[in-house]
């Protein structure tokens, strides 16, 4: 009988970080299993904790993005945000990260420089203080120029609630705007692609954002930035999570004409591309347009939308409404796509 999950391979391969199906085989089959506790299983984008009165979000995340440098940011200001965002899916205030880092033996310092500045500029724009770190030198070819870790936590306010696990039939399902950026900003730049008007990164900070869509409704259920695996991953997760139905309308899904035209010339789908600025958010009716007239009134969320609802069937699909009046299912992304995404 054929063998399923990690044990069809022996080896890691560039797929195990996706994001998508293999990437969760592996945390399921080993990571869960070595590490078991309630926190962790809880698998949103920031574990939630309480200590005495105070209920905090902290999580960590990697990056080794290739190009180190792209249009519209770099791996620093990357690693910044990339933490801040996981932290404010939780809806907390981010306050406080700390940063890792491995250089790979001969990297220029007039990289390094720059990295640091980025990355202090977007730790001061987003509200957080770098209050810790790591170097580790190794030799030249034991790693790719530059890999950066941020860990981070923040305090989550009282009366917020979000998780993947609270999605509930009738939510409304909003984006904050244009699917796909970074990921064809990555790819084009990776490939020495060169363009009129080039597709940038929409690396950014979030937090700001979802405390004013708190404030507007302190009952949000979930919140997701749809990063590796892109966002039919993103839906996936939540729709297994809280063992629901999601559907969602292709023509309410905003993608810029010049990345819909270099994914359909490249033969990728958008819906499974990478983006580093955007937020999903589940909102009941009531308040969905509260909700999306407060984004659009903020430079970060002025293309949201909403672009469908949770439905209680099928439990854990993803359903899309195709423009030509069809159906298909969305699943979790197989394979790797683009590797070093982020």
């Amino acid at each position: 009988m054929k063998e399923t999950g990690m044990k069809q391979n022996d080896k890691i391969l560039l797929d195990h970080g996706s994001g998508g199906k293999i990437s969760h085989t592996m945390i399921a089959e080993m990571m869960l299993p070595a590490f078991d506790n309630p926190i962790l299983a809880r698998m949103d984008d920031s574990a939630q904790i309480t200590i005495g009165c105070e209920r905090l979000a902290f999580s960590t995340d990697s990056y080794v993005v290739d190009p180190i440098f792209f249009p519209g940011g770099d791996i620093g200001e990357l690693a910044i945000n990339g933490t801040v965002n996981d932290l404010a899916m939780s809806g907390a205030i981010p306050l406080f990260l700390s940063v890792g880092m491995i250089i790979e033996e001969g990297f220029p310092v007039a990289d390094l420089n720059k990295i640091l500045r980025r990355m202090g500029l977007s730790a001061q724009k987003a509200g957080v203080q770098v209050v810790a770190g790591d170097t580790k030198v190794v030799p030249r070819g034991a790693a790719d120029k530059i890999f950066i870790n941020t860990s981070g936590i923040g305090r989550i306010p009282e009366g917020v609630e979000i998780s993947g696990y609270r999605a509930r039939p009738g939510d409304k399902i909003i984006l904050s705007g244009t699917l796909a950026d970074h990921g064809i900003a990555i790819l084009t730049s990776r490939e020495g692609m060169r363009f009129d008007s080039p597709v940038l990164s929409d690396t950014a900070a979030l937090n700001d954002i979802v405390q004013k869509m708190l404030r507007v409704d302190r009952d949000i259920h979930v919140l997701r930035d749809p990063t590796r695996g892109g966002l039919g991953t993103t839906l996936n997760e939540i729709a297994g999570q809280s063992r629901v139905g999601i559907h969602i309308i292709e023509d309410s899904i905003p993608i810029k004409p010049e990345v819909a035209a270099l994914c359909e010339l490249l033969g990728f789908d958008p819906l499974y591309i990478a983006n580093e600025g955007k937020l999903v958010a589940f909102v009941c009716p009531d308040h969905a347009e509260a909700v999306l007239a407060e984004l659009c009134n903020d430079p970060l969320g002025k293309d949201a939308c909403i672009i469908g609802e949770v439905v209680e069937a099928p439990a854990g699909r993803v359903i899309l409404q195709t423009r030509i009046g069809g159906t298909r299912i969305v699943d979790m992304l197989t394979g790797e796509q683009l590797p070093r995404i982020c």
